[in-house]
């Protein structure tokens, strides 16, 4: 995951029907008093960690920031005897980070998100000056390259996946998405007569459009027609409903209902929201398609770390080898810097950038 805390307007993970939460909404305005359910109006929660999820609800955080930072927080407080973190400072908070890096042999990137966890707790909860904070150390996450799948392994993958898996699958690959971008598509976001796809509220909270390949097109027809009975299905019984980011539910109380703002990759079954407890059809499980990826590999025999997200690189690398310029895989990727896309050149550099050693020219 990542070190810094981004503002997401995506839907929290859902849970089957029968455990539904009681927990509160994200859905409604904060700005807008009106808006907002009865729970939202009482007074901050005095708990600390109840106060943290105030917080990152009040900003918009995504569900996983959320039970991140609150999980990292709360092994910060065990880690020092349960003392409150407005009785701590540096020294405490530089030996938990120690105690991770050495006891618990983490990752820089892991370490970073439980510095950046608590950099939210005593800046955005606690409210308290700290300028020691901007000096703490942050781990320096090493740099590699990503795993990339050859054309032909690639066709072998998807010949050994079926069903939603291997469409969307085909959709990772054939438009350069992530994972979660391609799962959270809504409908009125792909036109199949431009052969284009809108991704909203991407990486950094950026939107962009990128290509849909014509080979897509028919499956993807077919896919939605199919889509289409079950929302007119779960209309007629009065259950169709979908996560609308922001205060769009507000706004427009009849969206959540209309077909164009449906997950194009939509779940089998109802699911009950974790935050608002709304029952309505959530979309496709990311670990349901990282389960099928994973068997896909092994009837393969493709023996690579590979996972859902390197049909992504996987994308932009074989762009490059066809020859296309390294500013329009920047923008199919949504990358706001090249140099971030510059790690897929890699693939062109066969022998060191291209150079042909010595040796091979001694006869």
């Amino acid at each position: 995951m990542g070190t810094k805390a981004t503002s997401s307007l995506h839907a929290p993970d859902s849970v089957p029907v029968s455990s539904a939460s009681k927990a509160g909404s994200p859905e409604a305005d904060a700005s807008d008093p009106a808006a907002l359910p009865p729970h939202r109006l009482r007074a901050p929660p005095k708990k600390l960690l109840d106060q943290v999820r105030h917080r990152i609800r009040v900003k918009h955080y995504s569900r996983r920031t959320e039970i991140a930072y609150v999980d990292w927080i709360k092994r910060f407080i065990l880690f020092n005897d349960k003392r409150h973190p407005r009785d701590m400072g540096r020294s405490e908070l530089e030996a938990f980070l120690s105690h991770l890096a050495v006891a618990r042999d983490v990752a820089a990137s892991t370490q970073n998100q439980a510095l950046a966890a608590l950099l939210f707790l005593y800046k955005e909860v606690l409210a308290l000056e700290v300028p020691w904070l901007t000096d703490v150390t942050r781990a320096k996450k090493p740099s590699r390259l990503p795993t990339v799948l050859k054309p032909a392994e690639v066709q072998e993958l998807l010949e050994h996946m079926s069903g939603d898996a291997a469409l969307v699958a085909r959709f990772l690959y054939g438009t350069g998405t992530r994972l979660l971008e391609a799962l959270r598509l809504r409908v009125k976001d792909v036109d199949l007569e431009r052969r284009e796809i809108i991704v909203r509220d991407g990486k950094g909270g950026r939107d962009r459009i990128t290509v849909l390949p014509e080979r897509l097109v028919a499956a993807l027809r077919l896919h939605l027609a199919a889509r289409r009975n079950v929302h007119d299905q779960d209309q007629s019984a009065g259950r169709v409903d979908v996560w609308l980011p922001g205060a769009l539910s507000v706004k427009y109380p009849n969206a959540s209902k209309e077909w164009g703002w449906q997950y194009v990759f939509a779940a089998r079954s109802l699911s009950t929201d974790p935050v608002s407890g709304a029952v309505r059809r959530h979309h496709l499980s990311e670990k349901l398609i990282q389960r099928h990826f994973k068997q896909a590999l092994r009837d393969a025999q493709i023996h690579k770390p590979a996972s859902p997200h390197t049909l992504r690189h996987s994308f932009a690398t074989h762009l490059l080898e066809a020859g296309y310029d390294i500013r329009t895989v920047q923008e199919l990727l949504g990358h706001s810097d090249v140099s971030t896309t510059m790690i897929y050149t890699h693939v062109l550099n066969r022998g060191g950038r291209g150079v042909r050693s010595p040796l091979d020219q001694l006869r």
